[in-house]
């Protein structure tokens, strides 16, 4: 896992539910794979406690297409972040991956 710091985890957290407001996101595995294989996909969230399965197969499509994984946050922070109950996000904007790239360093 990353080290980041509790305030840049929290404006990550906002920023994925900013996202979420703007529509530029996709949840759950199959949308998410699917964002992935057409390269809309810039910037992918895994729950570092799901399933060990789900993680591999997100793991695997992220490195196969090189799009950045973040795996910081645990179910019930991704869900917390969206409102809703996700283990596995897609950022598909541009300007909201960079943002949240730049959060991690």
């Amino acid at each position: 896992m990353t080290d980041i710091t509790e305030v840049n985890k929290t404006k990550l957290s906002n920023s994925l539910g900013m996202a979420k407001k703007a529509g530029r996101i996709v949840t759950g595995e199959e949308l998410v794979i699917k964002s992935i294989q057409a390269e809309r996909a810039r910037l992918v969230f895994v729950a570092h406690d799901a399933a060990p399965n789900l993680v591999k197969r997100i793991t695997d499509k992220t490195t196969y297409y090189e799009i950045p994984m973040l795996d910081i946050f645990s179910s019930a922070e991704l869900s917390h972040a969206i409102g809703s109950d996700r283990k596995v996000i897609a950022v598909q904007d541009k300007g909201f991956a960079k943002k949240m790239e730049s959060l991690m360093k």
